[in-house]
């Protein structure tokens, strides 16, 4: 009873949560520019809506992972990227203005997509039927936790614009203390799978972080665009909302070991989020040098 009451119940409604603070940061102006910066926002739906499904799809096929791999593979590779990549795109300098709008429009896209792209990989790389995936369940589920409260939150945003940036910063802290407890709770839980499936799972998630942020920056390149908008590219395609990938796992499909995959990748992506990281920072400083002063004497 417990345990249905947290799956069912505390992690969509704590999901809905984290995703009403993302709301509150959000304005009109940053859906105003996706019309008035088309290029990047069309490659960067490219890459996160058709590229790294197929890449993820790649992977299971080359590795030979094990049903349950694959598919939360899969799962994870349908999600949008997660506000985790708002903060690193700040850290790299990239342009965060984009940032924030390609992590809202895939949040949104995502409902619509994520659906077909999970029923595909279960019918796929399942090999039992222990499991039926409707599409209208998993659509509403994901309009209900994540759509609806990103308009509430823009809502109380354009009314109460003082408070919800006040307490905006309170849901990003509460966002990561729910990814720790989600990430341990799969740990606790698939501990057996984990230990057996580990380093198959870690190399998995490894090679999709890392060549999800080659494919954002060979796309940035294709269409032209700025350094920064580039780095911006390889952030968003390559960091994935985790914390949506173990509630999709755990609450609507009811299959906690599809989430293994989502919590080995939720560290997995903070070392390729610091490599960018590290990178952006040696390219920019190659970009703007530091003069130093000259002696007048």
């Amino acid at each position: 009873m417990t345990g249905s009451i947290i799956t069912e119940i505390l992690q969509p409604l704590s999901l809905a949560f984290i995703m009403f603070g993302m709301g509150l940061s959000l304005t009109q102006f940053d859906f105003l520019r996706l019309w008035q910066t088309p290029m990047p926002i069309i490659g960067g739906f490219i890459g996160q809506i058709i590229v790294l499904p197929l890449l993820a799809f790649t992977l299971c096929l080359l590795m030979d992972l094990s049903p349950a791999m694959s598919i939360g593979l899969m799962i994870l590779a349908a999600c949008p990227g997660g506000t985790t990549s708002n903060v690193v795109s700040h850290l790299a300098k990239a342009n965060l203005a984009l940032s924030v709008s390609l992590t809202a429009l895939s949040s949104i896209v995502c409902v619509f997509t994520a659906p077909f792209i999970i029923q595909f990989a279960v019918s796929y790389f399942s090999d039992s039927y222990d499991i039926e995936v409707s599409l209208s369940s998993i659509s509403l589920g994901l309009l209900v936790i994540t759509l609806l409260p990103i308009m509430f939150g823009m809502i109380v945003r354009r009314y109460y614009r003082d408070w919800a940036v006040k307490v905006e910063v309170y849901f990003r802290r509460f966002a990561l203390v729910f990814l720790l407890l989600m990430i341990t709770g799969v740990v606790i839980q698939e501990r057996d799978i984990i230990s057996d499936a580990f380093n198959e799972v870690f190399i998995a998630c490894m090679l999709l972080n890392l060549i999800a942020m080659m494919v954002g920056v060979i796309t940035a390149k294709l269409f032209k665009l700025s350094h920064k908008d580039s780095l911006t590219l390889a952030i968003e395609i390559g960091l994935q909302n985790s914390t949506m990938a173990m509630l999709i796992c755990i609450s609507l499909l009811h299959m906690p070991s599809y989430a293994v995959v989502a919590g080995v990748y939720s560290l997995t992506m903070y070392l390729g989020a610091g490599l960018l990281v590290l990178y952006a920072s040696y390219s920019n400083f190659n970009r703007n040098p530091v003069i130093q002063p000259t002696d007048s004497h």
